[in-house]
């Protein structure tokens, strides 16, 4: 039996169960066949966000037709992230970048904001969920984000306080000049969390202003250089889960 550290992971839209067989799309067959060379009865590992992980073994159906048999799970699937991630769009390299380490950082849910001095007005959802499915493949992960539509900022932060009533925004300032944002993160009163990221310009004085007078906002500052906005997002997303997520061990209470 092959080792599983060594075995190919696919994300394969399916229902698995022991037994079952899932046939395969012509881009994941190319990719299976052509590029990892991988033959008839060859086994990889297959998850679909949803049952776990389970090791399957390729069948080939004809030349041109491909299916998975699945076999034994191998991991259950875990309980989802709550960690949401906030974000003014960037271009399409950084946005890829971002999505991938968004993904890797075991963000739950990524929301596109549109912000007064934001470049990009739009994202290409579909290239953002396949930048996340090749994030989860490589690095072990189960479960993939979700990503929304694009909102603007004050649509956003006035529909939340109905929306998410119990979720505190993290909003990452690059203009506060308190020096440990780890001890502000700490002191934070238990609650899920959302980790808003800016555009590379910043934000505006009025968007500040607002985000800042807000009950369930907190500023957070990322350190005494200016960061680009995807190193920002990395950044701010390994203080909180250090802080207040599942970085930490889950038998200590936060101080």
């Amino acid at each position: 039996m092959a080792n599983e550290s060594k075995l190919q992971r696919l994300f394969v839209r399916g229902v698995f169960a022991p037994g079952a067989r899932v046939e395969l799309d012509r881009s994941q067959a190319h990719y299976l066949v052509n590029v990892l060379r991988l033959g008839d009865g060859d086994s990889l590992l297959v998850f679909n966000g949803r049952d776990g992980e389970f090791r399957a073994t390729l069948a080939t159906e004809s030349r041109r037709s491909h299916a998975l048999d699945i076999g034994e799970q191998v991991r259950r699937q875990p309980a989802a992230p709550d960690l949401r991630y906030l974000f003014a769009p960037l271009k399409q390299a950084r946005l890829d970048y971002m999505v991938e380490k968004a993904t890797e950082m075991g963000v739950a849910r990524m929301t596109p904001v549109l912000t007064q001095h934001g470049q990009v007005g739009r994202v290409n959802r579909e290239r953002m969920e396949a930048n996340a499915i090749e994030a989860a493949e490589q690095c072990g992960i189960l479960t993939l984000p979700k990503v929304d539509e694009p909102l603007a900022l004050d649509t956003l932060i006035d529909a939340w306080p109905q929306e998410e009533p119990a979720r505190r925004i993290i909003f990452c300032d690059e203009a506060d000049g308190r020096a440990d944002p780890l001890a502000i993160l700490a002191a934070l009163p238990a609650s899920p969390l959302a980790v808003l990221v800016g555009p590379e310009g910043g934000f505006s004085a009025s968007e500040r202003d607002k985000l800042r007078g807000l009950a369930f906002v907190t500023a957070l500052p990322l350190g005494p250089r200016i960061l680009r906005a995807d190193t920002a997002a990395v950044a701010a997303l390994a203080l909180v889960q250090a802080a207040r997520g599942d970085w930490r061990d889950p038998t200590v209470a936060p101080a």
